[in-house]
């Protein structure tokens, strides 16, 4: 993908990821380059398997590369300090949040934690970015909620908030529609697209929703084979990328409507 005139906030030189698994090495995909232009939706596409969250959770600095570098804004990712990418990315995972009595105003306001003095008192600052996020997320209405009274989309959106609120330059969110309905589904996707509309931040998103991600992304980073393909929906459709990704032959990829569709006999 030729890239001129544009501000990379993300790169990868050579990036191979995996996993050590006692004293081996299990790597999972090798040769990652890949440059990700600031203010896009970016979509991580692949079976199940294929390295998405191995690909997030490397380019956040929550597990090593294997080799190769990762660049943030042209700075190297290992020399960047937990404290100081903390102020530039934000993580959204899948993992549920431990019991607790937080309301969704306080678990928002968690991602503040890299800006708040050492008694963690919230400053008419804070509370500006608090508030605009959950304006954005159009959650206001939940905020004095208590989180486990949320249904799985809503919560969904608060983590969405929290990390607006933490106000970075790029968030990164894996499979953050894996237990949603369609409509939720939808719902969160549109709203990432608005947000990048809006804010010029960067999202990098894993998802399984493929037809979706290919309506809405700036950008796809498709898993396939062993190997990265990335691209513009238009680019890898032309370049065939889609075909034959998944092996049932239940699947068929229309280029026409650039979208998988049920294929019958």
């Amino acid at each position: 993908m030729d890239i001129k005139n544009t501000h990379i906030v993300l790169k990868t030189k050579n990036l191979s990821i995996g996993y050590q698994q006692k004293k081996q090495q299990q790597i999972v995909l090798s040769d990652i380059n890949i440059s990700i232009e600031k203010g896009k939706l970016v979509s991580i596409l692949g079976e199940n398997g294929s390295g998405k969250s191995t690909l997030l959770r490397t380019l956040s600095k929550v597990q090593k590369p294997i080799a190769g570098n990762i660049f943030f804004n042209d700075k190297n990712l290992n020399t960047i300090s937990e404290n100081e990418l903390s102020k530039k990315l934000s993580l959204v995972l899948t993992e549920r949040l431990p019991e607790s009595q937080l309301t969704v105003f306080e678990i928002i306001a968690l991602g503040r934690q890299p800006y708040t003095n050492w008694i963690d008192i919230l400053s008419k600052e804070d509370l500006l970015k608090i508030n605009t996020a959950i304006e954005q997320t159009e959650i206001g209405h939940l905020k004095d909620k208590n989180f486990y009274q949320l249904s799985d989309g809503q919560l969904q959106r608060v983590l969405i908030a929290r990390a607006l609120a933490q106000d970075t330059e790029v968030v990164i969110l894996d499979e953050p529609t894996a237990h949603l309905d369609l409509h939720q589904t939808i719902h969160i996707f549109t709203l990432l697209k608005n947000l990048v509309d809006k804010t010029g931040k960067t999202i990098i998103v894993s998802s399984h929703q493929i037809n979706l991600a290919l309506q809405l992304s700036d950008t796809i980073v498709l898993l396939k084979d062993n190997r990265v393909i990335y691209g513009t929906t238009d680019t890898l459709v032309s370049n065939n990328a889609f075909d034959n990704l998944f092996p049932s032959k239940l699947l068929k990829f229309n280029k026409t409507l650039q979208q998988f569709v049920v294929h019958k006999n």
